[in-house]
């Protein structure tokens, strides 16, 4: 199997949609000669052209309102946003117009759109670049979130994006765009992960760490460390689609090992760990030999030193401790 990065994981799962389907479109500010602001849509441009790569004025509000009526029209538009802090100037798009018209319209109107983009801290570009809103937009019924942590997932979770009905929020990490893994060649067959199906990275029986996007990579370093240094086997359930969320797969793992800590790079405050623990208390309340625990970023705006702020994420040291307290 070969080996893509992140970033040519996406690439090639949107090019191979493009192929697909002439109805699908990508937009977003310099994504088609400047290939990309990450250059995840590098080669693109040259390779499509103006109609079916292209770029957009620098308004968020514009550009996402386009797309959603253009879905309306039959279109399939994939919507790039150089952060997803900016998602506030489309707010009203985003939650009001996209989440709702298929409710609203009784059926009768789709809005297959998906909207990508980072959306994480970690790389000192301040509060008001570093939001990680994945729980904020699970929480309008209409939307789906997914947040891939692997190339493989990357490249699976988009072309079901694309090709889903309703409007799908791509939730990507500029800290992985570089990282590497194995990704099935396209000549192997149609490669597309369903929406809403966890994934188990790492089987143990000690202890379940249940996360999404880097987390899960912060996870496997932390279970390596707990398993070398502390004979303390861990499950890593990676959660990959906050809505749909697998909810089977979670209480699978928690039955199975009876401890839980959840990671997150949300705020502990209504964050994605915050509804995993409550559906865990509810569903397996049982089946727990200790409390549940949550990794979450500390409740501050993001921190602009990178020393700070990595200490304010996750990570695999706290996730150790965390792990420790109920191990």
């Amino acid at each position: 199997m070969r080996t893509l990065t992140y970033r040519e994981a996406l690439r090639e799962g949107m090019d191979e949609e493009l192929a697909r389907d002439e109805n699908v479109v990508l937009m977003g500010e310099e994504v088609a000669q400047y290939n990309g602001a990450y250059k995840v849509t590098e080669g693109l441009w040259k390779k499509w052209g103006d109609k079916r790569i292209v770029d957009t004025p620098i308004s968020e509000a514009g550009f996402i309102g386009m797309g959603i009526g253009a879905s309306m029209l039959g279109v399939r538009p994939v919507m790039e946003l150089m952060f997803w802090s900016f998602h506030s100037v489309a707010f009203d798009q985003l939650v009001s117009n996209a989440a709702c018209v298929r409710y609203m319209s009784g059926g009768l109107i789709n809005c297959p759109i998906v909207v990508r983009g980072p959306a994480n801290g970690g790389t000192a570009v301040g509060a008001t670049h570093s939001h990680i809103p994945e729980g904020l937009f699970a929480a309008f019924p209409g939307l789906k979130v997914v947040a891939p942590a692997t190339p493989a997932d990357a490249k699976g979770l988009m072309k079901a994006a694309i090709r889903d009905n309703d409007p799908v929020f791509f939730m990507e990490n500029t800290l992985l765009y570089g990282t590497t893994g194995p990704v099935p060649d396209p000549s192997e067959g149609d490669f597309v992960i369903p929406l809403g199906v966890a994934d188990l990275k790492r089987e143990g029986k000690d202890l379940s760490l249940i996360a999404h996007g880097r987390s899960v990579i912060h996870c496997l370093e932390a279970a390596e460390t707990l398993q070398r240094e502390h004979g303390i086997s861990c499950d890593v359930l990676d959660l990959r689609t906050i809505r749909p969320l697998d909810q089977e797969a979670i209480f699978d793992s928690v039955r199975k090992t009876h401890r839980v800590v959840l990671v997150d790079e949300s705020k502990a405050f209504g964050g994605v760990s915050a509804m995993v623990a409550t559906l865990i208390q509810d569903h397996c309340f049982d089946e727990l030999d200790a409390p549940i625990k949550r990794v979450t970023s500390i409740d501050a705006p993001a921190i602009y030193s990178p020393y700070v702020e990595n200490e304010q994420l996750p990570n695999p040291r706290r996730i150790v401790q965390q792990v420790l307290t109920i191990a």
